[in-house]
C-alpha cells in the first residue's frame, strides 16, 4: 500500500505541469472565448438542455477549473476582459472599470475611448476606440513578439471593449458592432480601411436578416423547468411590448429598441458574432501560417439579455441553449480547419451576475437597489451641512466617490478629514457594507478579504477618493433584471474550460484566480508572461474527473 503524502502530491502535480508544458505540441491556433455575464452555475443548471458538441464537449473532452474566481472589484466587462488577457488585476493593468475619472478631473473616461483615432466602417463616435488606456501587455502582444511578428492577433465582440482589450496594443485588428448600420467596424488605430472580406461580410446585411425573424424558445416553453415562469415582474420588457414574454417579433420591436442595435439583446447577436469569428479564421487563414495565431472572441448578448431579464428567466436559459449550438459549430469548424490537436481553446467569463431585486423580495432575502444619483444627492446634503458647500463632491461613478480636491484645497480643509468623514457617512447609508478611503487602501494589506479585492481593483490616478461596497444582493441601478460589480461569489465565480491539443481530460476544484489564464496560455506556448502578470500558471492534473448529470 502506497501513501501519497502532501509533499509527494505537490511534486507529482509539478511534474504533471512540466509534462503538459514540454510535451504540448505548439498549437496552430489559440481561441479565447469570453461569455459575457456567464455565472459558473449556468453550466450545471442548463446541463441537461445542452447538446453533446458544445459546452458538454468542452467539459467531457477538456479540463474544467470549477473554482475559478475574480480576485478584485468591481466585476465589470472592461476590467474582466483586461485581466483575463493581461494576467494582472486593475491595480496593474489600469482598467479599473468601464468608466472612470482620470486624475480627479471632471472628465469621464471610457475604458477604450481614444479621440486621436477615427472610425473605420462606421460612425466616428462608435469607432474612436483603441487599447491606449490599457497599461500592461496581453497574451497577444507576447505572442507577436515571441514569433517576431509572424503571429496574427484579432479581437471580435459586439462590444468594443470586449474586442479591443483582449487583442491588446499590437493586434492586427479588432472588430466590434455598429448598431446604427448593422456592420462590423474598427478604427484607424488598426487600419485605414476595412479589409475587402469584412466589407463583403457587411454587405450580406446579416444583422437585418437575423432581426427579421421572431424570437421563440428553441425548445417547447414548458421544458424550461430551470427558469421561473415566463411572465413575472422580475424582468424588464422590451419597449413597445407590455410583458417580457415569448414570442418576440423582432422586426416589430426594432423601431423602439435601437433599430439594428436590438440585435445585441437577442441570442442571435451571439450567432452573428460566431458567424463573423468563423469567417475571420477562414479569410485571415488563422492557424495556417508558420506561427501560432490568436483569436479573441467575446459573446456579448448574454450580458444584454441577462441585464434585462435576470438569471432566472426563460430568456437567459434560451440564450444559453442557443449559444451551446454556436459553440458546437465553432468547435466543429476548428476540427475541420486545424484539427483538435492543433488548437487550444479556453472559455471563461468576464463576471457573473446577481439575482433580480424583485425575485429576492419574493423570497424575503435582504436585498435592495442603490443608484448613483441617490448616493450623490445624499453626499451633497452631507457636505452642505458639514462644510457649507456641495461642490466638494465631484462625482459618484460606479462604486467610486470622487472629491473635488481643488475645492478642498481652496477652502483649506484637511483632505484626509474629508475622505474619512465621507467614508463614515457612506457606512451610515442603507445598503452599503463598507467604505474605504484611498489612503487606507494604499497603505494597508488586507489579507484574504473583501477589502483585498478592493485593493486589487484600485489604480490611484483613475480611482476615487473613497471606494464603497454594497451589501450582498444589493444592485447598483437595476430595479428589474440584474447587474454585477460586487465582490460576492455570484459575481466572481465563473467557468473556466480548456480544450484542444494535449490538454488532459479532467477537472480541479483548486482555487484559481482569473489572472492565472494568461500565464497558463504563455506557459503552454512556451513564451514569456505578459509584462504585468502577477499570477502563476494552472497545473493540469488529470486526477479528478467530475461527472455532471
Amino acid at each position: 500500500m502506497y501513501i501519497f503524502t502532501k509533499s509527494m502530491r505537490k511534486l507529482f502535480l509539478v511534474c504533471c505541469l512540466l509534462f503538459t508544458v514540454y510535451c504540448f505540441a505548439q498549437p496552430k491556433l489559440v481561441v479565447g472565448i469570453v461569455v459575457d455575464q456567464m455565472r459558473y452555475d449556468y453550466i450545471r443548471k442548463y446541463w441537461k438542455k445542452f447538446g453533446n458538441d458544445g459546452f458538454k464537449r468542452l467539459v467531457n473532452e477538456g479540463y474544467s477549473c470549477t473554482n475559478t474566481n475574480y480576485n478584485y472589484v468591481p466585476t465589470f466587462t472592461g476590467p474582466g476582459h483586461a485581466s483575463i488577457y493581461t494576467g494582472a488585476t486593475p491595480v496593474v493593468n489600469g482598467i479599473v472599470s468601464n468608466h472612470w475619472i482620470e486624475n480627479g478631473t471632471k472628465e469621464v473616461t471610457y475604458c477604450v475611448d481614444d479621440k486621436s483615432v477615427s472610425a473605420v466602417g462606421g460612425n466616428n463616435s462608435a469607432g474612436q476606440m483603441s487599447p491606449k488606456n490599457l497599461l500592461s501587455s496581453t497574451i497577444g502582444e507576447g505572442l507577436k513578439k515571441f514569433s517576431l511578428n509572424k503571429s496574427k492577433v484579432i479581437g471580435i465582440a459586439l462590444k468594443d471593449r470586449g474586442a479591443i482589450l483582449p487583442a491588446g496594443h499590437n493586434a492586427n485588428a479588432a472588430y466590434w458592432y455598429e448598431g446604427s448600420n448593422g456592420n462590423w467596424i474598427s478604427s484607424t488605430y488598426y487600419m485605414k480601411e476595412l479589409p475587402q472580406w469584412v466589407s463583403d461580410f457587411n454587405k450580406k446585411e446579416s444583422a437585418k436578416k437575423y432581426l427579421s425573424q421572431t424570437w421563440t424558445t428553441f425548445l417547447p416553453i414548458e421544458q424550461y423547468t430551470e427558469s421561473d415562469a415566463d411572465d413575472n415582474n422580475c424582468e424588464e420588457p422590451f419597449k413597445g411590448k407590455a410583458k417580457p414574454t415569448f414570442p418576440y417579433n423582432l422586426s416589430a420591436l426594432m423601431k423602439e429598441n435601437g433599430e439594428l442595435g436590438l440585435l445585441r439583446s437577442t441570442p442571435f447577436g451571439n450567432s452573428f458574432t460566431n458567424d463573423f469569428a468563423i469567417e475571420t479564421i477562414r479569410r485571415e487563414r488563422l492557424g495556417k501560417g508558420n506561427a501560432t495565431d490568436l483569436l479573441c472572441v467575446s459573446f456579448s448578448s448574454t450580458d444584454y439579455i441577462g441585464h434585462q431579464f435576470g438569471p432566472q428567466s426563460v430568456e437567459v436559459e434560451d440564450c444559453y441553449i442557443r449559444l451551446d449550438k454556436d459553440i458546437a459549430a465553432l468547435l466543429k469548424f476548428l476540427d475541420e480547419w486545424v484539427g483538435k490537436n492543433n488548437a487550444l481553446v479556453f472559455l471563461t467569463s468576464d463576471h457573473g451576475a446577481g439575482e433580480s431585486f424583485p425575485c429576492m423580495q419574493k423570497k424575503n432575502i435582504p436585498s435592495g437597489v442603490m443608484d448613483e444619483k441617490t448616493i450623490s444627492d445624499s453626499l451633497k446634503r452631507f457636505f452642505l451641512r458639514v462644510y457649507g458647500d456641495t461642490s466638494l463632491l465631484a462625482a459618484v461613478l460606479d462604486y467610486d466617490v470622487y472629491l473635488n480636491n481643488n475645492k478642498i484645497e481652496e477652502k483649506k480643509i484637511n483632505p484626509d478629514e474629508v475622505r474619512n468623514k465621507t467614508a463614515n457617512y457612506l457606512l451610515s447609508m442603507n445598503g452599503i457594507a463598507d467604505a474605504i478611503t484611498s489612503a487606507d487602501i494604499q497603505k494597508n494589506n488586507f489579507g484574504d478579504s473583501i477589502r483585498s479585492k478592493v485593493k486589487e481593483g484600485f489604480n490611484p490616478p483613475r480611482c476615487g477618493d473613497v471606494i464603497f461596497v454594497l451589501k450582498p444582493h444589493w444592485l447598483e441601478g437595476y430595479r428589474k433584471g440584474t447587474s454585477h460589480g460586487s465582490p460576492y461569489i455570484y459575481d466572481t465565480h465563473v467557468p473556466l474550460l480548456w480544450w484542444g491539443g494535449n490538454i488532459p481530460h479532467g477537472s480541479s476544484n483548486e482555487a484559481i484566480t482569473i489572472t492565472q489564464i494568461a500565464p497558463t496560455v504563455s506557459a503552454l506556448l512556451k513564451m514569456p508572461n505578459p509584462n504585468g502578470c502577477t499570477s502563476k500558471p494552472i497545473i493540469f492534473s488529470p486526477l479528478v474527473i467530475e461527472k455532471m448529470r
